[in-house]
């Protein structure tokens, strides 16, 4: 399919939790089954199986009457996007009202520039969260914007700020965007690899995430005693 041709400024690496479905389209036959069409979790009511592949739709309005994509980021040509996906079962005869497209996704060199307060190095009054540090997703730049505004409360009251222990969530993203290289620092989302390993290896990894689960309930819950915060 046709694709909108990026300008010399847009020469930049695609986030890898986020790609246009092209690209990943190109990198073999069936990769979109395990990107935005995987049928995990899903059963065909009128199978009782799972599906080959699922496009999953998300309400644009209360009304219902307009949806998106779910995962369907892409920079095809607006009449390609039309044409290519009016191939999909059921959405022949598909009304488009907004074209697909991707976005520049802007943040800061996290490493060089912030501590793991969220504090400026350098201005140490000034604070940055959310996707601008380097976090990937809702939960994640909430969870960031959560932890510099209770270090801004506590500057203001004269209490010292706070950052969570690395083998918790919080700690953990916090410590990678501000200890990462700084040459290959990239958004990302939190994740088991982010955490410190267990003092005793595991190597059923079910077993694995659920003790490292455990153990940042615990540690947060102690950081968030210790902090003054509970």
């Amino acid at each position: 399919a046709e694709r909108v041709q990026p300008k010399s400024f847009e020469n930049v690496p695609y986030f890898e939790g986020c790609l246009p479905i092209e690209v990943m389209a190109d990198r073999g036959r069936q990769t979109l089954l395990f990107g935005p069409l995987k049928p995990v979790g899903l059963i065909d009511p009128k199978t009782g199986q799972r599906p080959y592949a699922v496009l999953q739709l998300r309400p644009e309005n209360a009304h219902g009457s307009c949806y998106n994509l779910v995962g369907f980021q892409t920079k095809l040509t607006y009449p390609e996007q039309r044409r290519i996906f009016r191939m999909i079962p059921g959405l022949e005869q598909a009304e488009f009202l907004r074209c697909g497209s991707i976005h520049r996704n802007t943040y800061i060199n996290a490493p060089i520039l912030l501590q793991s307060t969220l504090q400026v190095k350098k201005q140490p009054r000034i604070f940055f969260a959310g996707q601008l540090v380097g976090v990937e997703g809702y939960v994640e730049a909430a969870a960031s914007g959560g932890i510099a505004g209770i270090n801004a409360a506590r500057i203001l009251s004269g209490r010292a700020p706070v950052t969570p222990p690395p083998s918790t969530a919080h700690g953990a993203l916090l410590h990678y965007i501000t200890t990462c290289e700084p040459k290959y620092f990239q958004p990302i989302n939190s994740n088991f690899g982010l955490y410190p390993p267990l003092d005793t290896p595991v190597r059923d990894k079910q077993k694995k995430r659920q003790l490292i689960q455990e153990r940042a309930t615990t540690h947060f819950k102690a950081w968030m005693t210790q902090s003054e915060l509970s």
